[in-house]
């Protein structure tokens, strides 16, 4: 080996060494923590949550406005219950690209431009089901 290569080796030598040691001795208090990240306690959390507060939380109230009487980018949300029960509601939020095909819906795309209604189908059922129970008792 020449003395380039030798230099070469050893300081691989040394570097694996000392990252060996280095996994070898942290301490498990050295992990980080993360908090609310646990299942367990976000159901928690989202079990004390009303309708109203969980869609403030999914950001609908950016769109359809904090009373919910509707907004330049988004409609009214109110006496749903004439053209919704409850699954379907849950069946809607979470993928509403399926219902487009609809009259009524086709006069909000052209009522609204440019807005899209975001699909919730990564939200939990239950979430979901609090916040259809609060937008169908809505008058």
């Amino acid at each position: 080996m020449t003395k380039p290569q030798i230099w070469v080796a050893a300081f691989l030598f040394i570097f694996i060494a000392l990252f060996i040691l280095q996994k070898a001795t942290k301490k498990p208090e050295e992990l980080p923590i993360v908090m609310n990240e646990s299942p367990m306690m976000n159901q928690e959390v989202n079990a004390e949550l009303t309708g109203y507060d969980l869609m403030s939380k999914h950001g609908c109230l950016n769109c359809h406005g904090t009373s919910l009487q509707g907004t330049p980018m988004g409609p009214p949300l109110e006496n749903l219950k004439r053209f919704w029960d409850r699954d379907k509601l849950i069946s809607y939020l979470r993928n509403p690209n399926s219902f487009m095909d609809q009259k009524r819906f086709k006069e909000y795309q052209e009522k609204y431009p440019n807005m899209i209604m975001p699909a919730y189908n990564n939200l939990d059922i239950k979430e979901l089901g609090k916040m259809s129970d609060y937008l169908l008792s809505k008058e």
